[in-house]
């Protein structure tokens, strides 16, 4: 059931050498949040979202995504609505669980710095937090389509590879792990990314996997979704052994994690 008053929500973005991207992608954000009309498609208006803020993680830039984020009027006002946090280069994961950790929001939404899935997407992984702990974003939509079709061929190879190695290992029957769009209860994130280990791109399996030992309760939401060109990631041997390595031991690096008394309780 949705709550009497709206949460409020944090909103992190990670962000790496992003400096052609992310005063676009920061527009686009604010605009959405600040409109007071209905968001154009289905209805939905920013007010659902409550009282809201925007913390960028930067994971150790060279550019001038800093100086971009830091020159924001939304960050110099006596309460910003846009907070920075520079971390050294450690990846992404990192830099998403150090957005998580110090996160204020009652509810916790990370999502990528181009904003591959829209803003408008928000009110989806909110609403379902009403009686969720965790709500993960998924390309694959309910008639079965699914939004990677548009990546590169060799960039969908290794994601169903990936997909498949991951459910059966660590993550179960969830049909899109690294969707860069997640959203989290306040209780459930610090909890979660306070025991997070993996610092690659396999972080978003990891969360997934501790989320179902500590027996939180999990929504999986189709989301819009589109392939922005510019990511850094490039495919190489070393990556698919860096990702088969970490896939492979988060089971033995949490072994030990039981069900967490909040969660048998809820």
């Amino acid at each position: 059931m949705p709550p009497a008053t709206c949460p409020s929500l944090t909103i992190v973005l990670p962000a790496y050498q992003e400096a052609a991207r992310i005063g676009p992608a920061l527009d686009e954000l604010f605009g959405y949040l600040r409109r007071s009309g209905p968001a154009r498609e289905g209805g939905r208006s920013a007010e659902e979202l409550g009282q809201w803020d925007v913390l960028v993680v930067d994971d150790g830039s060279t550019d001038e995504t800093t100086d971009i984020v830091a020159s924001r009027p939304e960050a110099s006002s006596a309460d910003p609505s846009l907070r920075l946090l520079r971390r050294p280069h450690q990846g992404k994961g990192a830099a998403v669980r150090a957005g998580m950790l110090a996160a204020r929001g009652e509810l916790i939404v990370f999502a990528d710095a181009d904003l591959a899935t829209p803003p408008d997407q928000l009110p989806l992984l909110t609403r379902a937090l009403y009686d969720h702990d965790v709500a993960l974003g998924s390309r694959v939509q309910p008639n079965g389509t699914d939004r990677r079709a548009s990546q590169p061929v060799h960039r969908r190879i290794l994601g169903r590879f990936f997909h498949i190695l991951a459910g059966l290992w660590i993550t179960g029957n969830v049909p899109d792990t690294q969707c860069g769009f997640k959203g989290f209860r306040r209780a459930a994130a610090r909890d979660l990314f306070a025991r997070q280990r993996i610092g690659s791109i396999v972080f978003d399996a990891e969360i997934i996997h501790l989320a179902r030992r500590r027996g939180y309760r999990l929504a999986v939401i189709p989301v819009q979704w589109s392939d922005k060109r510019g990511s850094r990631m490039r495919v190489s041997a070393g990556l698919a052994l860096r990702v088969a390595f970490d896939l492979l031991r988060i089971p033995l690096i949490h072994r030990s994690v039981g069900v967490a008394v909040a969660a048998r309780t809820a």
